[in-house]
């Protein structure tokens, strides 16, 4: 993906080439406010704000972010407290990039100080995650591997089981299985967090899931621990059951594990019913496929297709 100075560069070349008089507004994508806030560029904001610049200019474009939403997702806190303190909206909704707000920006810089003073002043730690790609700040901060600002949303209230995005969602529990993350796992699972919500239809997964498709072992074995269904079905579209994220992706120790807790060696994939077989042998795992024989696997190993998205 293109810096904010790159993407512009590129279309200013667009526009002279073709001879238009200036760039479109959507084409810009920033507004200079927005794009200095980006930088962290105090002398700049001050400037931009002392000259009548809109504090609150929604987001354009794909990549478009409110002026605070910026300096968030880059860690700015000077920044955000200069725009707060010119009235910027704090709960303001995010473009396109995921509908994300400040403080769920705040949540991928991993500036903790910011996400406090965020909530300070009034962010709300529930704010939905967009329909797509989007996340709840507790979702992000547990994906990115953001432990002490995990404590913090759940000492402010975050619901640890907030409904995951439509599409690629992802539990606060299930982002941290995905990384492999043991600590925010078991901190979570201690705030209550639901070991067993459903994978998202498009691209999703369980925690369980996603901690197979890592190639955790630790991670797994805390989910079975806390009563984790190891057949629960997966994503119809890009997914299958953690016995097929285990076996595509050629982690062993996790093969044998979930067989141990009971894993149904023949069951169907999402919209293929591919088998988890088909998943070790398309991909060329043949110790796995030796293992699932051995366990009673007993459909053909051919015609299989990747069924997870490269990590």
């Amino acid at each position: 993906m293109k810096t904010p100075i790159q993407y512009i560069s590129v279309r200013q070349a667009q526009t002279v080439l073709s001879g238009q008089d200036e760039l479109t507004e959507e084409d810009q994508c920033w507004t200079d406010l927005q794009l200095a806030s980006q930088s962290g560029d105090l002398e700049n904001i001050q400037r931009l704000l002392a000259d009548g610049a809109d504090v609150n200019a929604p987001p354009l474009g794909y990549y478009g972010n409110t002026a605070l939403q910026g300096a968030c997702l880059f860690g700015h806190e000077d920044a955000a407290r200069l725009l707060l303190g010119h009235g910027a909206d704090v709960n303001a909704p995010g473009g396109n990039n995921g509908v994300r707000t400040a403080l769920q920006q705040a949540c991928t810089s991993g500036n903790a100080s910011l996400v406090s003073f965020l909530i300070e002043q009034g962010a709300d730690v529930n704010s939905p995650a967009g329909r797509y790609v989007g996340r709840t700040a507790l979702q992000v901060a547990a994906e990115e591997d953001q432990l002490d600002i995990v404590r913090i949303l759940l000492d402010s209230g975050a619901d640890v089981n907030a409904k995951p995005a439509g599409t690629m969602g992802l539990t606060a529990l299930a982002g941290a299985a995905s990384i492999g993350q043991v600590e925010i796992v078991d901190l979570l699972l201690k705030h209550g967090a639901d070991v067993n919500v459903p994978a998202i239809r498009h691209k999703g997964k369980t925690a369980l899931q996603a901690a197979a498709l890592k190639g955790s072992l630790e991670v797994v074995n805390t989910l079975i621990d806390a009563g984790a269904d190891v057949n629960a079905a997966g994503a119809s579209f890009k997914g299958g059951s953690a016995l097929h994220a285990a076996a595509e992706k050629g982690h062993t120790k996790v093969v044998e594990r979930l067989l141990e807790a009971g894993a149904d060696v023949e069951l169907g994939s999402g919209w293929t019913g591919q088998t988890a077989l088909q998943s070790a042998a398309v991909c060329g795992h043949d110790e796995i496929v030796e293992i699932l024989v051995r366990a009673g696997a007993s459909g053909p190993a051919t015609g299989g297709h990747i069924l997870f998205e490269r990590l």
